[in-house]
């Protein structure tokens, strides 16, 4: 993609420092990725996970179409197609085990859930790519389970722990997916990550959707528009947190997502948040705010 206008968001995100940078990034992802989850549990309760999946990710790249159009496609040709279509096979599998539980799951506990992945993110990154793991962030993560554990723990024995555990498993699949992407962004452009994540995950959900197609209304398909929109600001938002920062350092904003799952889980769905919710969200963002801190003090922020 071209580099940002003088005057935009991206551009003025420039003057701070790379961690805090990248934490802001992943911030912004999450927020986005919140109100999408949100729409996609609506419309997994009403059509096949499956089919939800593929139109997802179907419209997710009529929405590049049009840069893609208007840059070329030579601006997204990927330097390395095996990478992109092993990235786009992993998040297909996580997306598999994700939609089936999302319909049958509190918002709130799959946000919860999705907080483990930050742990196989952080070991893979200490393992393949050699970054750096300072006692802040090591801290930060550990708070942060210790929080997801009061959230989730008490329902893992409850008659919908098979779903909890089905949307447990998804957690290391997407944290290996979006190692892969961190190391995509050393030879590839966030653009053509992007469009070919929405290619390739399209063409791998396509047979799985088939079988179980049914009917579409007219306000499902404005919902898939939507989401298709949503998911590429999303996705976007966090391949630029990936560029800007070790992958590490951006871990830990992830877990504010769990403030508006909860938040959106009551006004949308009436799921009312419980005491262990608030809770383990409290200590959450405690752990947040704290590393978000460090982070701009290590960098030099002022």
């Amino acid at each position: 993609m071209a580099d940002a206008p003088r005057g935009s968001l991206a551009a003025r995100l420039q003057r701070h420092p790379p961690a805090v940078r990248g934490l802001l990034w992943a911030a912004a992802a999450g927020a986005v990725f919140s109100v999408l989850n949100a729409l996609m549990r609506a419309l997994t309760m009403q059509l096949d996970p499956m089919q939800s999946q593929f139109l997802r990710y179907l419209f997710g790249l009529v929405v590049l179409l049009p840069l893609v159009w208007r840059h070329g496609w030579a601006a997204y040709r990927p330097r390395q197609v095996g990478g992109q279509f092993a990235r786009g096979l992993l998040h297909t599998v996580g997306l598999v085990l994700w939609f089936l539980a999302l319909p049958r799951i509190p918002l709130a506990d799959m946000t919860a859930i999705g907080f483990t992945g930050p742990i196989f993110i952080m070991l893979g990154a200490w393992i393949f790519f050699r970054e750096p793991m300072r006692w802040e962030r090591w801290l930060a993560v550990v708070l942060g389970f210790a929080g997801v554990m009061i959230v989730v723990g008490p329902k893992l024995g409850g008659s919908g722990g098979w779903w909890h555990l089905v949307m447990l498993a998804s957690a290391p699949v997407f944290a290996a997916s979006f190692l892969l992407t961190k190391a995509l962004t050393r030879t590839e452009t966030t653009g053509t990550i992007l469009v070919w994540q929405a290619l390739t995950v399209t063409l791998f959900s396509l047979p799985l959707a088939l079988p179980v197609w049914g009917p579409v209304s007219a306000w499902q398909w404005a919902g898939f528009v939507a989401s298709g929109a949503l998911g590429s600001l999303g996705h976007y938002c966090l391949t630029r947190s990936f560029a800007a920062a070790d992958i590490s350092a951006t871990q830990s904003a992830k877990f504010l997502d769990l403030v508006w799952a909860a938040l959106l889980g009551w006004l949308v769905f009436a799921d009312v948040p419980t005491q262990s919710t608030l809770l383990g969200g409290a200590l959450i963002c405690a752990a947040t705010l704290w590393v978000a801190r460090r982070e701009a003090h290590a960098g030099g922020l002022r």
